[in-house]
Formats: structure tokens, sequence, C-alpha cells
């Protein structure tokens, strides 16, 4: 059921051919609590509370030390290219629960730590915490796929996606295309 790390090496070169800018926004989801998913058309962000209803203002993995979420991880988005060679029961195997999904290459080359991007009126920074994936994707999705989420050799590339702190306040839709912004 789950794909072998024979496989994702196999498609290893495919997802690294991912567009570098300009990737559509697809697949919205929002996580009102632990192990729900809602996939609106939009979204708000906001830099202050997150998306409101969204679990990160109240059950956070990272926390600063005073106990509040770290904003660090207000937004986790996923190439479009590893959900489809991990996700294949789509039926019964729920949705990882990324904020979105798009087709581009999320590695640190491409997306520096500190780069911002432009998603609809939103602004996002990419954030220097690693997003190592969860006891939950290895049950989700295999222990193959973890350990080749990370490889040293992979960590490079992040292909359990990347981690973002929203700037300004704004509505992501489907849809809308993300873009770099220079410095």
């Amino acid at each position: 059921m789950h794909i072998t790390r024979s496989e994702l090496d196999d498609l290893l070169p495919e997802i690294l051919a991912a567009p570098k800018d300009g990737a559509a926004v697809s697949m919205l989801c929002s996580r009102p609590g632990r192990n729900q998913r809602a996939f609106p058309e939009q979204m708000e962000f906001t830099k202050e509370n997150g998306i409101p209803g969204e679990r990160w203002a109240t059950q956070p993995w990272l926390k600063l030390p005073d106990g509040s979420p770290d904003p660090q991880i207000q937004v986790c988005i996923l190439n479009s290219r590893v959900l489809d060679a991990v996700w294949r029961d789509r039926e019964n195997v729920a949705h990882p629960g990324d904020t979105f999904i798009l087709d581009m290459d999320l590695s640190y080359e491409n997306l520096p730590v500190g780069q911002r991007l432009q998603v609809g009126d939103v602004v996002l920074k990419v954030s220097e915490e690693f997003n190592t994936a969860c006891a939950k994707w290895k049950v989700r999705y295999g222990r193959e796929s973890f350990d080749w989420i990370n490889d040293p050799e992979n960590v490079k590339y992040r292909l359990r996606g990347i981690l973002c702190s929203i700037e300004s306040n704004g509505v992501i839709r489907n849809g809308d295309i993300v873009k770099k912004l220079t410095a």
C-alpha cells in the first residue's frame, strides 16, 4: 500500500524538476482540531492569529518560551509531486493537513530561510524550522517515505514541505499564484 524507498528515489528527479516560481495554490486545508480537515475555496490569514479557526492558535506543536504558538509554523506548504507520490489511498488515508499544496521547488536553494512569498494579498516568510514529518506521516504514508524525507542527502530538498510565518494579513484562494519576492 505505501510507496517504497526505491520508488521514491526513482521519482526524485521529477519532484526536483518542479517550477521555481509562479505555482498555483491548490487544496487549501484548515485544521480546526486534531485530525480534522476542512477544504475551503479561500482562507483568511492574519499575522497575529494565524488562520482564524485553525488549531495553530490553540494546539501548536511548537511554542515560544512564553507558551504562545511559534509564528514560524503558522503555514505549511507541500509540493504536489510529493503528495501525489505518497498519498495513494485518498479514500481511507487522511490528507496530511498542509495549509496548501503547490507544484513548486521548495528546496533551500530555491527558497532560502527568510524568502518572502506573495500569495494573493498575503505575504509569507519561509521559516528556519525544518519539517521532519511526524509520527502520523509514518502511519499514513509509510516509514520509507518518512526516512526518505529525513535522509541527510534529501534534507536540502525539503520534501516534507516548508513552514512559514504570515507577514501580512489577507486572503488566499485556490488558484492564487505564489511568487517569490525580491529583497
